[in-house]
């Protein structure tokens, strides 16, 4: 029986699975259309849900 992952886990697996999925399509040049800041936000949120993912790991 898989282990289910903690929500916060989820949650940073998910943002970064999109992060890279739009970064990498648009570096191809199919989602040419799209604003830089938005890349840059999803870049963000990734590294916000990295840390908070993180400290809750430490957490008891």
């Amino acid at each position: 029986m898989p282990k289910s992952l903690k929500p916060t886990s989820q949650l940073f697996l998910i943002t970064l699975a999109v992060t890279i999925a739009i970064w990498v399509l648009r570096g191809v040049g199919i989602l040419t259309f799209l604003p830089g800041g938005i890349l840059w936000l999803l870049i963000l949120m990734s590294i916000g849900t990295g840390v908070v993912n993180g400290l809750m790991g430490t957490r008891r």
